[in-house]
């Protein structure tokens, strides 16, 4: 039959998906620690660099400290906070370990795409009587807008993708499935665990890219 065949078998039993070690929970734990990592990293990375990209200051040395973390491997720092008082803290270590990954992309695309604005345009609606509010609002975020959805997108897969190491210190999550095919030797439980992340990441990316679609300010004007 093949591994991927074996691996699909496995993925299509249905008793592999129920559970607290069963597919579905373990797809749930890694949704979880993903979505709570990215909204964090969001919620520090954009704020941060709009502003800086509006002032046009600063943004140069914030993108260089921020992308510190992808000097870092990610395992490094998990394994750092596991010899911490916050190794009995439950999937804080994850958190922040996979925060720290996901800063550099949104915090260059969003600082990248703000400073690609054409001075022109901006001159010209300041000389319109905008406030720096509305030049903000009506003119630099709609231009923006792509090269921060691009950013979300790319932290988004990363995100998805790393947060597998949270079996390597005993937390949930897909990772959980691939160790442990690893630790009984079953090759396409490992096949399928792998399947599943990739999956769970293509996903995301499409969803992503249909909310890019949806909410994407200028394509509203353009079909105004």
């Amino acid at each position: 039959m093949g591994v991927l065949g074996e691996a699909w078998t496995w993925l299509t039993t249905g008793a592999n998906w129920s559970g607290e070690s069963g597919a579905g929970h373990r797809l749930g734990e890694h949704l979880y620690v993903s979505g709570v990592s990215l909204v964090l990293a969001c919620a520090i990375a954009l704020p941060v660099a709009l502003y800086l990209g509006h002032i046009g200051k600063g943004g140069a040395l914030a993108v260089n400290l921020s992308n510190v973390g992808r000097a870092i491997p990610v395992f490094a720092v998990l394994a750092l906070f596991m010899v911490s008082p916050l190794r009995n803290a439950g999937y804080v270590p994850t958190i922040i370990a996979l925060v720290l990954f996901a800063v550099p992309p949104l915090l260059t695309n969003a600082y990248v795409g703000m400073t690609e604005v054409d001075r022109s345009v901006a001159e010209a609606a300041r000389g319109m009587g905008m406030s720096g509010g509305q030049l903000f609002v009506r003119v630099e975020l709609p231009l923006a807008y792509p090269m921060i959805m691009t950013g979300l997108r790319s932290a988004a897969v990363q995100v998805i993708a790393t947060a597998t190491i949270a079996a390597m210190v005993g937390q949930g999550g897909l990772g959980r499935i691939i160790t442990a095919g690893f630790n009984t030797y079953n090759t396409p439980q490992v096949v399928a665990g792998a399947l599943l992340v990739a999956v769970l990441a293509l996903a995301v990316e499409a969803v992503l890219v249909g909310l890019d679609r949806a909410l994407s300010p200028l394509r509203r004007r353009r079909t105004a």
